[in-house]
């Protein structure tokens, strides 16, 4: 069943792709029933909901890759359809533009279309000539990701599109996903990517679907108000199952005969009460307390490493690098795919060597390390013997002794998949074994990379939640923006040539200063093209006592400057608000998405100028 929990709306473009009273299920147990779910060209959606609710297998059904069992699938004639599915299984036999090239739709004879594929292929990273059976699973998403956009469709059905991209590819796939005409429905983990791209949300959950006419900023409050809501219908269902209750108890056999559709219409109530009770409880994610440390938890000296890629190319992950690590740092690492962020993890974990330098570890320092193939977990060994290798049937969590099945509930796991094999699981909940096997173990230093893959959003919320808390150091790889800014207080940017250089704050402090560095290095450049410098007095000059005319000036003028950015800014914003503009005006939306990524950055750049003139201006008038 669909909920339309906003004001309903009427459709001015037919749907290019729906479900009518779907239904499906496996193995007797129904993932969802009686769903409508249309999808016209130009509308922008995310699909939330906890791993295993069926979010995936909903996809596959719009897109045609799975039948459903009751119901109707209607694809209006002449629409084409794309979908990128979590896992694609592209021919191995193929050069990866032949594979790209074919998801070309038809054109007349003759017209040139090689350019759109090589963009496709540029913006991805992939190179054209290597075969699919070469690629890695990033890259056969890249490339199946690829094939969806050139074929020009009418609804894109995206199913954890940024899984293994870096975070520039994930900014230019944002800007053609923008561009683009096609009605969007997207899975994703990443809220970054869904703030920019969806307006509407849908909720799929104990196999309803529910729809929120807003995006997914708005969907925590908007969710929480929903089971309340729902929590007062069931206090009301308690009431009126014990009235009836009593009055089928206390009521004649006569009576009782006469009114069989009472007494069915008390068993459908308890029907429904069943059923509002299966909600599973909530993901109980606890680190736990960090270990005692030393107030150095590394250092790294002097580290330089040269690593071979897989396809025989040398590239160079760090040169000469130096940097210390203290005890609550919360680091997060960034960097193209390939610039070896997760080669300079294992070297600070002593699991890689380094070409030259050291890494001295802390004293009492206990790391864990959350490796993004999660290499840690065998495919063979059941979730039970994963948590417990040794035998038995108790696991030791923050020294104390803890049921493996009831350690395995507090991460989502049914009892039956206690003993199941870990290769049954799916990528998110292979992800919460191996938290539940790491946050097991003593620890003061919490090594992840790429956890946030396969998470749904609420998990993902309570594991930011859960590392804000932390008392413990944090050094994480990630290519979630949102993420970062939760969670991290510093910025390592592996930047390539051997660079890795350090920026203070989150993920958007980082842009800031990179947008305003790179503006400095630009005036400066300028201005060495200008005429030469007339040469320097041989009398020193006295020092000033004041701010020069010209920085008087800036100051004076910047609480104005700042002013009228914030101004704008939530000018901006209150219009991108709206979750009808990108269907009426999409060049407008476009246009005022870029204005405010520039009237945030040049917002940040003005207040750390104004915070650089006033201290300048405090220190001169100190010395007067």
């Amino acid at each position: 069943m669909v909920r339309n929990m906003a004001s309903p709306s009427d459709r001015a473009t037919p749907p290019a792709v729906a479900l009518r009273g779907a239904q499906l299920g496996f193995g007797g147990r129904p993932l969802f029933t009686g769903i409508d779910l249309p999808v016209a060209k130009g509308d922008r959606m995310c699909l939330v909901g906890r791993n295993g609710s069926g979010k995936s297998t909903l996809l596959k059904a719009l897109s045609g890759e799975v039948d459903i069992d009751a119901g109707e699938r209607f694809v209006q004639p002449g629409a084409r359809i794309a979908y990128l599915p979590q896992d694609p299984r592209p021919p191995a036999d193929q050069l990866v533009f032949d594979y790209v090239f074919a998801g070309l739709p038809p054109a007349p004879e003759g017209i040139p279309r090689d350019h759109l594929v090589e963009a496709a292929l540029a913006g991805l990273a992939l190179d054209g000539d290597r075969s699919m059976g070469t690629l890695s699973g990033g890259e056969a998403r890249r490339a199946a990701l690829a094939r969806a956009l050139v074929s020009e469709p009418d609804v894109l059905l995206l199913d954890e599109p940024t899984n293994h991209l870096d975070l520039p590819t994930i900014e230019w796939l944002e800007q053609e996903l923008l561009r683009s005409e096609a009605g969007l429905l997207i899975i994703s983990h990443d809220r970054a990517f869904l703030r920019r791209l969806a307006n509407r949300t849908l909720w799929l959950e104990r196999g309803e679907l529910r729809r929120l006419n807003g995006g997914i900023d708005e969907f925590p409050d908007w969710a929480d108000r929903v089971l309340a809501e729902e929590e007062a219908q069931a206090h009301k269902l308690n009431r009126r199952i014990a009235e009836e209750t009593r009055w089928l108890r206390e009521g004649l056999t006569a009576r009782r005969k006469r009114n069989m559709g009472r007494v069915r219409a008390l068993l459908g109530l308890r029907r429904d009460k069943a059923e509002r009770i299966k909600r599973p409880e909530g993901l109980k994610l606890d680190a736990g307390d960090a270990t005692r440390s030393g107030s150095l938890v590394l250092e790294a000296i002097k580290l330089s490493k040269t690593y071979t890629d897989d396809r025989g190319g040398e590239k160079q992950v760090a040169d000469d690098v130096s940097f210390t690590v203290r005890r609550g740092d919360r680091i997060g690492i960034i960097g193209r795919n390939g610039a070896g962020k997760t080669t300079l993890l294992r070297m600070l974990l002593g699991r890689e060597e380094p070409d030259s330098g050291r890494v001295k570890l802390g004293f009492g320092v206990e790391p864990v390390y959350f490796d993004q193939k999660r290499a840690q977990l065998n495919p063979d060994d059941s979730l039970w013997s994963t948590l417990c290798p040794g035998g038995g049937d108790t696991v030791t969590v923050q020294g104390k002794p803890r049921h493996v099945v009831s350690y395995l509930r507090d991460f989502l796991f049914a009892d039956r998949q206690a003993t199941a094999k870990v290769a049954t699981l799916s990528g998110g909940e292979r992800n919460r074994l191996l938290l539940a096997k790491l946050f097991a173990q003593p620890h003061n230093l919490l090594v992840l990379d790429e956890p946030t893959n396969d998470l749904d959003v609420e998990t993902l919320d309570l594991l930011q939640e859960e590392l804000a808390d932390y008392d413990g150091t944090i050094i994480l790889v990630s290519h979630d923006r949102d993420f970062l800014d939760r969670t991290v207080t510093s910025i390592m940017a592996v930047e390539g040539d051997g660079k890795v250089r350090e920026y203070v704050g989150g993920y958007s402090d980082y842009v800031a200063e990179r947008a305003r560095t790179e503006t400095d290095a630009g005036g400066i450049a300028a201005g060495r093209t200008g005429r030469p410098a007339k040469p320097a007095a041989e009398k020193p000059k006295a020092r000033a006592t004041k701010l020069s005319y010209k920085d008087a000036r800036e100051l004076e003028q910047l609480p104005d400057r700042i002013a009228g950015l914030e101004a704008e800014i939530a000018k901006l914003e209150a219009a991108l608000a709206d979750p009808d503009l990108y269907g009426k005006d999409p060049k407008r939306f476009e246009r005022e998405t870029a204005r405010l990524a520039e009237a945030q950055a040049g917002l940040a750049a003005a207040e750390d100028r104004w915070l650089e003139l006033e201290a300048l201006r405090e220190e001169l008038e100190g010395v007067s």
